[in-house]
């Protein structure tokens, strides 16, 4: 593995974005130069972030999310 996180990288196992090794390692995400840890997806190349609800869901059981839009630094947390 590189020590640069992904472009993108998301949560939910049926997004073509989800890579589990990543998320064991654990990836943290500073937004707008705040530490967010409600991040669903995220994507440096276009400046959004997809970030939960709290505990809303919606009719399937999945998470509610809102897009944000703005700068976007991952990092891993644990180093390789």
């Amino acid at each position: 593995m590189s020590d640069t996180p992904p472009d993108r990288l998301s949560c939910d196992p049926r997004s073509p974005y989800y890579d589990e090794a990543l998320l064991r390692r654990g990836v943290g995400i500073r937004f707008k130069g705040q530490e967010k840890t409600n991040v669903e997806e995220y994507c440096v190349s276009e400046g959004w972030v997809r970030v939960s609800l709290g505990k809303t869901v919606d009719r399937r059981g999945n998470p509610m999310t809102i897009k944000l839009q703005g700068a976007v630094e991952p990092y891993f947390r644990d180093q390789a």
